[in-house]
C-alpha cells in the first residue's frame, strides 16, 4: 500500500518483527464473536495472510491484511478496500471501481445474512484482487479477479434477505468528488431500467457525506452529490419533474466512524423509487 511501504520511515527491523507478530496472531486468530459473516471473512483473510506471507513473501501486505482479519474475528465492520489507498495503474481502476460497486450493492442488499461465506468470499478475493493490481502479478489478478466473478454470480442468483429495499439503489462516490464514477453509473442505468418497468414513478436522491470535512462542506457536497445524480437521471431519460434531491451532509453515516474518518460507505447517494 501507498503509505505503509514507506519503511524508509521506520526501523526496518522493529518494523518486520510487528509484522511478524501480527500475522502469528492471524494464523490462530478464532472469532470472539460477530455474524456467520466475520467468523466467515475471518478464515478468508487467514487464508489469504498465509498465502502472502508464506508464498509471496509479502510481509507488509500480510501484515496489513492481518489486521482486518483479526478485525473481523472481533465482530467489527470490515468493508472491501478503497481503491485510493493502493498504487494502482490508472487504466485498472475503473474496473476495479465497477466491481466494489457491484460487491457493495451485493453486501448492502443483505447478502452478508442472506449467504454470509459466499459474501465473504467476494470481499477477500476482491481484495486479492487490489493488492495483485498493485504488484502487476498478472497470474495473481486473473486467480483472484476470477474467483470474486463467480463468487459474485451466485451472490446475485441467489435473491438477499433483509438489508436494502428492492426500489433502493446507492451510488459511491470517490474522496471529495461528486462527479459520477464508472461504478456509479452502473447503478444510475439500473436505476433508469427498474423505473422503465415500473412506469410512472417518483425518485428521491439524497446525498450523504463522510466525516473527513467540516460539518458544512460536507453539507454542500452531498448536495452535489445529489444533483450529479438528479441530472445523470434526467440525461438516461426520466422525467426531471419526478426527482426530489436532498442532503443530509455528514448526520446520517451508513458506516459510524470518528470525525475526519474517510469512508467510502458513506461517500454515497441513496436512490428510492416509489
Amino acid at each position: 500500500m501507498k503509505l505503509i511501504k514507506l519503511m524508509s520511515v521506520i526501523g526496518v527491523i522493529g518494523f518486520l518483527a510487528g509484522c511478524a507478530s501480527d500475522i502469528n496472531q492471524m494464523r490462530d486468530v478464532q472469532p470472539t464473536g460477530g455474524t456467520p459473516f466475520t467468523q466467515a471473512l475471518t478464515e478468508e483473510y487467514r487464508k489469504f495472510v498465509i498465502f502472502e506471507a508464506d508464498e509471496e513473501n509479502d510481509w507488509v501486505d500480510a501484515n496489513y491484511f492481518s489486521r482486518k482479519g483479526m478485525a473481523a474475528a472481533r465482530g467489527d465492520i470490515v468493508l472491501p478496500e478503497e481503491l485510493g489507498s493502493w498504487d494502482l495503474p490508472p487504466e485498472k481502476v475503473d474496473e476495479l471501481a465497477a466491481a466494489r460497486g457491484r460487491l457493495m450493492r451485493a453486501l448492502d442488499a443483505g447478502a452478508r445474512d442472506s449467504n454470509p461465506q459466499v459474501s465473504a468470499t467476494a470481499q477477500a478475493r476482491f481484495d486479492c484482487w487490489v493488492e495483485q493490481t498493485e504488484e502487476l502479478d498478472d497470474e495473481g489478478i486473473a486467480a483472484c479477479r476470477d474467483e470474486f466473478l463467480k463468487a459474485m454470480e451466485e451472490l446475485e442468483a441467489k435473491p438477499a434477505v433483509g438489508g436494502t429495499e428492492p426500489n433502493k439503489f446507492i451510488v459511491l462516490f470517490d474522496f471529495d468528488k461528486s462527479n459520477i464514477n464508472a461504478a456509479g453509473q452502473a447503478v444510475i442505468d439500473e436505476v433508469i431500467a427498474a423505473a422503465g418497468k415500473m412506469g410512472t414513478v417518483n425518485i428521491s436522491a439524497t446525498g450523504h457525506a463522510d466525516r473527513s470535512g467540516s460539518e458544512s462542506y460536507n453539507m454542500a457536497l452531498s448536495l452535489r452529490r445529489a444533483d450529479s445524480v438528479r441530472a445523470a437521471l434526467i440525461a438516461g431519460g426520466l422525467s426531471a419533474d419526478a426527482i426530489t434531491v436532498a442532503g443530509r451532509g455528514e448526520s446520517e453515516p451508513a458506516v459510524p466512524t470518528a470525525d475526519g474518518v474517510k469512508e467510502q460507505a458513506n461517500r454515497r447517494v441513496e436512490i428510492i423509487l416509489q
